[in-house]
């Protein structure tokens, strides 16, 4: 019998007479969603579900409910259904309103610091997904519309806090059409804007502590924090993925989201990554991951909505998507070369394989959760 012959008759005996090979697209999903769940079964296995509601933990959970999204992988949204259950729906438990604080705090009197708030994003993807229970956004709702009801403008103080704050406001006009969510979240964007916000560089200092040149980098230069960037870069991303159509201000957070994609793309390093201080790599160089998932994230949905072009911005995605997978990913699933909770750049700190954090790994299913969806399309 003929070579080609024997393996005709081989394939036909297996079942896969004229089986093509997988289209490539296929092969790399699979590559994503297998690295995806590297990730998160190494961060599951030792990171029990009973933690508290603080946004380190809250945030790893709004990614780990996107992966799920992206995956279906039921073992995620159990994880996070089971945290949300200890934790009474609720962030900061106080129930005396004159006690309620939001400057930084982590006691239960805090009810209005941002920090404390992020859980809620997560308990209402779980309303809209489990059967519109409203005990689940019974607290998100009290503490949110107490906050509207009052004077102060100035919630979001600092960047972090537009990631953490500014999805709670969309998701809760979507369950409850209540306006005033869209109108106080333009409110609180425009003051975190004004204190903050460098218009000739298109990014966000981590708050008023940092601006230049009050502060500078180690060389003189705007230190713009990466982590702080990409909590906003990747806030306002999933504030458009849900903000109506029609809402007054989507033109101006449009408008910022493209901004900010410009002045990141040509601060990436030849390897992928972001350093923490985006305009002055040698003020902490080296590899970070949180910063450089948040961008890898943003860039992936800015495509994949048609906000950011695909020509220009895919490119810089991909490496961010390598480094994360072949330099931060470890063979066992560690997420490595994340920065320790901190709030700027620190000259001299130790970032290696061995430094991961929730928030970290989070911040990677986001963008393995768009990496997805990109080759799904």
């Amino acid at each position: 019998m003929k070579p080609t012959t024997f393996f005709s008759a081989l394939l036909l005996s297996l079942g896969l007479a004229g089986c093509a090979a997988p289209p490539a697209n296929t092969a790399a999903r699979a590559d994503v969603v297998a690295a995806i769940d590297k990730a998160n079964s190494y961060w599951m296995a030792r990171t029990p579900a009973n933690e508290w509601a603080f946004w380190n933990v809250a945030a790893y959970h709004t990614g780990n409910l996107e992966a799920w999204r992206a995956t279906g992988n039921d073992k995620y949204l159990r994880y996070t259904q089971a945290w949300a259950e200890q934790n009474q729906w609720q962030g900061a438990k106080s129930t005396d309103k004159a006690a309620w604080k939001y400057s930084y705090g982590e006691t239960d009197d805090y009810v209005l610091f941002g920090d404390w708030q992020i859980c809620f994003q997560v308990y209402a993807d779980l309303y809209q997904l489990d059967g519109k229970d409203p005990r689940k956004i019974a607290r998100a709702r009290e503490v949110m519309e107490y906050q509207m009801a009052t004077a102060r403008n100035d919630y979001w103080w600092w960047a972090d806090g537009l990631y953490m704050v500014m999805p709670v406001m969309t998701k809760l006009y979507k369950a409850t059409g209540n306006r005033q969510y869209l109108d106080k979240l333009n409110e609180y964007y425009r003051y975190a804007n004004s204190i903050m916000y460098d218009e000739a560089e298109g990014l966000y200092y981590r708050d008023a502590k940092y601006v230049y040149p009050k502060h500078k980098s180690v060389n003189g230069k705007k230190d713009f924090w990466a982590r702080g960037d990409g909590w906003v870069f990747a806030g306002l991303a999933r504030v458009l993925a849900e903000l109506p159509a029609h809402d007054p201000h989507r033109a101006e957070y449009v408008q910022r989201f493209q901004t900010m994609a410009k002045a990141l793309l040509p601060l990436q390093q030849a390897d992928g990554y972001w350093t923490r201080s985006l305009m002055d790599p040698a003020h902490a160089p080296g590899p970070e991951t949180s910063g450089t998932a948040f961008f890898t994230y943003g860039l992936l949905w800015g495509v994949n909505s048609g906000l950011l072009p695909r020509e220009t911005y895919l490119a810089a995605a991909r490496r961010g998507w390598r480094y994360l997978t072949t330099v931060a990913l470890q063979p066992d699933g560690k997420l490595g070369y994340v920065q320790p909770i901190g709030e700027r750049a620190i000259p001299g700190q130790v970032v290696d394989v061995n430094s991961t954090t929730h928030f970290g790994v989070g911040a990677f299913l986001l963008a393995g959760a768009e990496m997805v969806r990109l080759l799904d399309k």
